[in-house]
């Protein structure tokens, strides 16, 4: 049997998830928490091992001025130790772990792992701050939680590589994380949840920043928590290049509306009547 589904290690996810609600949903700027050694370290060990090289797949390049990052959504052609983890990530066991932690009721995985997978980033690449896409256009539901795995061993904190949540009116980051080995960061996704990794990565040629990331649905969620359903919005740090002007209007709504399809939108906005 898989370290992954141990009585020891599923044990120590309930009890994780019954400490730690509390601190959850008291973190700033939003709800968020991360714990280290969050993988049985054998099943981390041999994720890392076999974690692929930017040669080693087709991954999907992203290369503008929000983001230089390398990813790969098709986690059944993994290695069987990495495909493992993020089968693991959408099981019964961590759902229920996230529903306690987060209070978040009704979790539902997402099997495609849009947006999820793996991610690595080379020197000099970055991912700007940004609010999430909150739609999941085939399973029609809501996003809520995001986590996100780390295998960085041996992380210099002058590497940078940082995951920053910034506050709601973007002008400090309230938290930064760094991305080390088997560090596991949760947040709840808000359209005010605003996050990334904006400073270009500053560790050697050889090496990158190494994740996997898998997100969570419901059918639904609180008004509050969103404006309209949209894809990633980047945001304005400052002292930062301008990254978006809609109609002579600079800022987070006007950004919003002008990247957000309007077919989208509508949808959106009648799904929620």
């Amino acid at each position: 049997m898989s370290v992954l589904y141990s009585d020891e290690y599923l044990e120590k996810l309930k009890q994780l998830a019954h400490e730690k609600a509390p601190e959850y949903a008291a973190n700033k700027p939003f709800p968020h928490i991360y714990f280290d050694d969050f993988l049985p370290l054998e099943a981390a060990e041999a994720a890392l091992r076999d974690f692929p090289e930017p040669r080693q797949l087709q991954w999907t390049e992203f290369s503008n001025q929000n983001e230089k990052k390398l990813a790969f959504d098709f986690v059944e052609k993994l290695p069987t130790s990495v495909r493992d983890v993020l089968f693991f990530m959408n099981s019964r066991p961590m759902v229920q772990f996230l529903e306690v932690l987060t209070g978040i009721k009704g979790v539902i995985p997402d099997p495609y792992f849009v947006g999820g997978g793996l991610h690595q980033i080379k020197r000099g690449g970055h991912l700007e701050v940004h609010a999430d896409f909150n739609w999941h256009e085939q399973l029609q539901l809501d996003r809520r939680i995001n986590v996100l795995i780390y295998l960085n061993k041996d992380w210099e904190e002058e590497y940078g590589g940082h995951f920053e949540l910034w506050n709601r009116e973007m002008t400090r980051a309230d938290r930064k994380i760094l991305p080390l080995f088997n560090r596991c960061a949760i947040f709840s996704t808000t359209d005010f949840s605003y996050h990334g990794h904006p400073t270009p990565l500053a560790c050697p040629p050889d090496r990158s920043r190494k994740s996997m990331a898998t997100y969570y649905y419901s059918n639904g969620r609180p008004e509050e928590e969103v404006t309209d359903s949209h894809s990633t919005i980047f945001l304005q740090r400052p002292d930062a290049p301008v990254i978006a002007e809609a109609n002579g209007r600079s800022g987070v709504k006007s950004f919003l509306h002008a990247v957000t399809p309007p077919f989208i939108a509508d949808a959106y906005r009648s799904r929620r009547k």
